[in-house]
């Protein structure tokens, strides 16, 4: 019973994962989640007590594995801290590429909800930016880069700003300047020949 519930709570979150990325959380009722994971409103309410909690839990579901594919790219790229951070833009702009890309989710949302800035989903966005910016510092830290906290920051802001300014414009060019932004801030602190 326990994992019956549990697959059909799974099925609710996918269907409004997908709907709420593709088409916005204000734009996709809780009857269109429903229909769209085959359940009905009152098995979705069971598992979500509101459409809030829904739009949280989606955020909170993407949480780890955007953290995770963030960290794959960096570290699947040879070279030193600058090109390591070069490449998740490189990869967030090819992302960008593809037809169904919608920008970043947690962005798109606190954009949806900033007339409500007590939403639980927008502390799980301020959180998710949070734990990139501190992963980000511990690596650069890692590798003897200097104001690691300082820099990170200032990635995180490229970063999101690419996100942004990519969806208005749908051109990955903005993506990839903001990388170039971001590999040259790296590379000036960074130790070797390119750094101090």
């Amino acid at each position: 019973m326990a994992r019956q519930e549990s697959n059909t709570r799974t099925a609710i979150l996918d269907a409004a994962g997908r709907l709420f990325y593709a088409e916005g959380i204000r734009a996709v009722s809780v009857d269109a989640v429903a229909a769209a994971a085959g359940v009905t409103k009152r098995t979705l309410y069971y598992h979500f007590t509101s459409k809030d909690e829904l739009i949280a839990e989606y955020l909170q579901s993407r949480d780890q594995p955007n953290l995770n594919l963030f960290r794959k790219w960096f570290d699947a790229e040879a070279g030193g801290a600058a090109d390591k951070v070069h490449a998740i833009f490189a990869h967030v702009a090819a992302a960008s590429r593809h037809p169904k890309w919608k920008g970043c989710g947690f962005l798109r949302t606190a954009a949806e909800l900033a007339n409500m800035p007590g939403h639980p989903a927008i502390a799980i966005g301020a959180a998710h930016k949070r734990k990139f910016e501190d992963w980000l510092a511990g690596e650069l830290e890692s590798r003897s880069v200097l104001e690691p906290k300082r820099l990170a920051r200032q990635i995180q802001v490229l970063l999101d700003g690419a996100f942004a300014t990519t969806l208005i414009n749908r051109n990955s060019d903005y993506v990839l300047a903001a990388g170039d932004a971001a590999r040259s801030l790296v590379a000036q602190l960074e130790p070797g020949p390119s750094g101090s």
